[in-house]
């Protein structure tokens, strides 16, 4: 799979049909499988090599994405069942000075993996209407869930093309 369209931008497509939403959340549903194939056999070295100098570790990209899956699920949830819900944003690059990113990845790889599949429970009974449901994100403003759930495939691309860039070249 290329990934380097990942290292660039979201672009967001409008107005998707619910087919393509289908598509995403089979995007979904492979990520867990492909973040876990991309480090099980990484050595602590590896690990904490980076994709670009003053990038995040591979070791700091898997708990970020543990922590930004978990903020996505609950998020969809708040959307569900709150009108226009206020979702507050948080400082990434702080969460990734934190000692519990510099630990083992094992740990985020299953919670990962958990999320996931309850996360996928949810997306697979979501009707199309639900996807037109909107988050007030202090970050990216006004956003409906077809664009956050984009948004999150974007995302688990970007770091995995990170990860196999920084496997590759890594500082």
């Amino acid at each position: 799979m290329d990934l380097s369209i990942y290292l660039q931008d979201f672009k967001e497509q409008q107005n998707p049909s619910f087919e393509e939403i289908q598509l995403w959340i089979q995007e979904i549903e492979k990520a867990p499988r492909l973040i876990k194939s991309s480090v099980v056999d990484l050595q602590d070295e590896q690990l904490d090599k980076s994709y670009r100098e003053g990038g995040w570790t591979i070791r700091q990209i898997v708990h970020h994405m543990a922590d930004s899956n978990l903020n996505a699920y609950w998020r969809f949830k708040r959307t569900l069942t709150e009108e226009s819900p206020l979702i507050p944003s948080y400082n990434q690059n702080k969460l990734a000075e934190l000692v519990d990113y510099k630990e083992p990845i094992d740990e985020s790889v299953q919670l990962i993996e958990i999320i996931y599949a309850r996360f996928l429970i949810l997306l697979r009974k979501m009707e199309p209407s639900d996807y037109k449901r909107t988050m007030n994100s202090e970050y990216f403003g006004v956003m409906s869930l077809e664009k956050a759930l984009q948004r999150y495939v974007w995302h688990d691309r970007h770091h995995l093309a990170q990860i196999e860039l920084a496997k590759v070249n890594g500082c």
